[in-house]
C-alpha cells in the first residue's frame, strides 16, 4: 500500500506497458518513424494516447478539438474512437510532419474524420462555434496555454473535457524564477486552474503530466 503516486523506474514502466498497452501495429510504426525525427520529444507516450482514446469513448465524444498535432499520433488514437460521422479538428502550423500525419491517417482509413487546419491556432479557434466540441486536447506552444484555456472553455460544451499536456514540464515547473516564457506560462496555467471554479480538475502524472478539466 502507498499513500502517494509511485515513481516508475524502467523496469516498472516496462511492466506497465507489457500488461496494459494495446497499441495497434500502425500506431507502433508511426511512433517509430516519429522517434527518428529531430523533434521526436513532441511525441506523447503511447499509454497516454490509449488513455485519451478511452476518455473519448467514455464520454461518447462526437467532435474533438486538438491544438498541436505533430505527426498525428494522438489524433489517430482519438479519431479511431469517434463514430463514423464524428470529426476531429486539428490545429497546427505548416511543417514536414504534416505529410507524415496525413499518410498514417489515410492508411488507417480515418482521414475523412480529421480536419487539419494549418494556421496560428488562436486564429483557427476564433472562427469555431462556441460549445460545439465534446473534448479538447491542448499540446502546442506553451506560452499560449492560458489563452488556449479561455478558447477551450468557450468551445467545449458543458460537461465536456479539456486536456492539457506537459503540465509537469520535466520538472521545470519547480523553478523559482524561470527564464523560459514557456515554463512561466505552464506554471501560471497550473496555479490558475487550481482555483478556477469553471472546471473540475485532476492533474495526472501520466507522460509529462496531463491535466484533465471537466467544464462545469
Amino acid at each position: 500500500m502507498t499513500n502517494r503516486t509511485l515513481n516508475l523506474d524502467d523496469a516498472l514502466y516496462g511492466y506497465l506497458l507489457d500488461v496494459s498497452l494495446r497499441e495497434a501495429p500502425l500506431l507502433q510504426r508511426l511512433r517509430a518513424e516519429t522517434a527518428a525525427m529531430p523533434m521526436a520529444r513532441w511525441q506523447i507516450a503511447p499509454e497516454q494516447g490509449q488513455f485519451m482514446a478511452l476518455l473519448v469513448r467514455l464520454i461518447g465524444a462526437r467532435r474533438i478539438l486538438e491544438v498541436g498535432t505533430f505527426t498525428g499520433y494522438s489524433a489517430l488514437c482519438m479519431a479511431a474512437e469517434l463514430p463514423d460521422d464524428g470529426q476531429l479538428v486539428c490545429c497546427d502550423l505548416p511543417g514536414d510532419y504534416n505529410a507524415v500525419a496525413r499518410r498514417y491517417w489515410q492508411e488507417a482509413g480515418l482521414a475523412e474524420r480529421i480536419d487539419l487546419r494549418l494556421a496560428p491556432a488562436l486564429d483557427t479557434l476564433a472562427a469555431l462555434e462556441a460549445g460545439s466540441f465534446d473534448l479538447a486536447f491542448i499540446d502546442a506552444d506553451k506560452a499560449n496555454y492560458p489563452a488556449y484555456l479561455e478558447e477551450a472553455l468557450r468551445l467545449v460544451r458543458q460537461g465536456g473535457l479539456i486536456l492539457f499536456d506537459n503540465v509537469l514540464w520535466s520538472g521545470r515547473v519547480l523553478e523559482a524564477e524561470p527564464d523560459s516564457i514557456d515554463t512561466r506560462a505552464i506554471q501560471a496555467l497550473n496555479r490558475a486552474l487550481k482555483s478556477d471554479v469553471r472546471v473540475d480538475l485532476s492533474l495526472l502524472p501520466l507522460g509529462d503530466g496531463l491535466t484533465i478539466c471537466r467544464k462545469r
